[in-house]
């Protein structure tokens, strides 16, 4: 603990030496970590195979296992959806927009790609609209 009761703990990584906080947004705890990404992937499943439901899609198949969510649309292709754990990520692999990697973030409450400030739970509901010419709600409320 720092002079400010901060639990302050040490890191290596590629033989730098790194000093952060547990309130530090850009490091999130393990087991936190874990319980935002199962929660945001599991519902999405749900959401994903009720809109599988209401749209005419060719292939149309929805998928998980391994900790991986696999979204196939027939000949419009295929979105992958996974933890990347050591990074504290969850990583999509999208047919409009390509691979992109979203970190937590605390103050949005949502899952953020940094270069593009970008919301999976918004990306995903643009791309899929665009698609499959329907739209469909994701957020969880």
């Amino acid at each position: 603990m720092d002079h400010l009761g901060t639990r302050k703990q040490e890191t290596k990584s590629s033989g730098l030496l790194a000093v952060y906080s547990e309130e530090d947004s850009s490091v999130l705890p393990e087991e936190k970590y874990h319980r935002l990404a199962n929660s945001t992937i599991h519902d999405l499943l749900e959401k994903l195979e009720e809109y599988g439901d209401s749209v005419e899609i060719d292939g149309f198949d929805v998928d998980y296992g391994n900790e991986v969510l696999t979204l196939k649309l027939g000949s419009l292709g295929t979105y992958v959806i996974n933890k990347q754990t050591p990074n504290r990520q969850i990583w999509m692999s999208s047919p409009v927009s390509g691979p992109a990697r979203f970190d937590w973030d605390q103050t949005a409450q949502a899952w953020i790609y940094r270069r593009t400030k970008g919301d999976l739970v918004k990306v995903l509901e643009t791309e899929l609209e665009q698609l499959c010419g329907k739209s469909i709600n994701l957020s969880s409320t």
